[in-house]
């Protein structure tokens, strides 16, 4: 009887149009993210000076700042797996929602690779891609995986940090975030591109099929979902039990029951659905 009820939950949740707006949001805000990401990357590729690295840098910054404001209270603008698998170890998220999230966003940072390299100047072989930079810089693997560890780690402790629902930032979490962005990739692109988003990382390697050291991109995330735990277990512990907490792995809990409120996609008809687009 558990095991059916549990189903039908889940089921429940990707009935709603509130899981599929979010989703959606996911997938057009990633797809925008690396698009003027990576065109302000490759848009000069003459300029190897150090206001180059502050350029993209702001690029990625500003971008992930809009983007948060502008999608924020649709899907949460995780634009990116690390946050979402960041969000879903400290039980604020389905395992459902996560895997669409995930999904959404690897597909928005291919489609948004794409488009910029399909109007990429004919002079221009770059994409972006993420590599660690042994040949210019003298960089290890081991010394990469360093660097996006810990930059991944600010990443992630900002997010969950300023979208802590015991806390009011007053509607500054967007401005942090692009700030936490911003700093990582002043802070990372000389040694390996930034790559503290394995969606942006994977995007433009898959189109120009370079998949040099990437595994440093996919473990230092990997490594993160214990340093996801640092903040709400460790630094500002909640109240609420774990086995309590976790009824929201399974799309239970007032969260997602206040979302289940809205009408079905198999319950709704034209006339409904008029209406709740309006």
């Amino acid at each position: 009887m558990v095991g059916a009820e549990v189903d039908r939950t889940i089921m429940s949740e990707i009935k709603t149009w509130a899981f599929w707006r979010a989703v959606l949001a996911e997938l057009l805000g990633m797809t925008i993210f690396v698009f003027t990401g990576l065109s302000a990357a490759i848009g000069n590729p003459h300029n190897s000076n150090p206001d180059q690295e502050v350029k993209v840098a702001f690029a990625f910054g500003l971008a992930i700042a809009t983007l948060a404001q502008c999608l924020g209270h649709i899907s949460g603008a995780h634009l990116n797996p690390a946050i979402t698998m960041g969000f879903l170890v400290t039980c604020q998220m389905s395992v459902l929602r996560a895997l669409f999230y995930i999904i959404a966003q690897m597909l928005g940072a291919m489609a948004g690779s794409g488009i910029v390299y399909g109007i990429r100047p004919e002079n221009t072989d770059s994409l972006g891609v993420n590599k660690v930079r042994y040949k210019l810089h003298g960089i290890s693997p081991g010394q990469g995986f360093a660097v996006e560890f810990l930059l991944t780690l600010q990443l992630v402790l900002c997010v969950i940090s300023v979208t802590d629902n015991r806390r009011d930032v007053s509607g500054f979490a967007p401005l942090a975030i692009g700030l936490s962005v911003g700093l990582g990739h002043l802070a990372g692109i000389s040694y390996t591109g930034c790559g503290i988003n394995p969606a942006r990382s994977f995007g433009p390697a898959l189109i120009q099929e370079s998949f040099d050291d990437h595994w440093v991109c996919r473990v230092s995330v990997g490594s993160l979902l214990r340093q996801s735990l640092l903040y709400d277990y460790l630094l500002l512990p909640r109240d609420e039990p774990l086995s309590e907490r976790a009824k929201i792995l399974c799309c239970c809990g007032p969260e997602m029951e206040a979302q289940m409120r809205e009408p079905l996609l198999e319950d709704v008809g034209d006339g409904e659905w008029s209406k709740e687009r309006v």
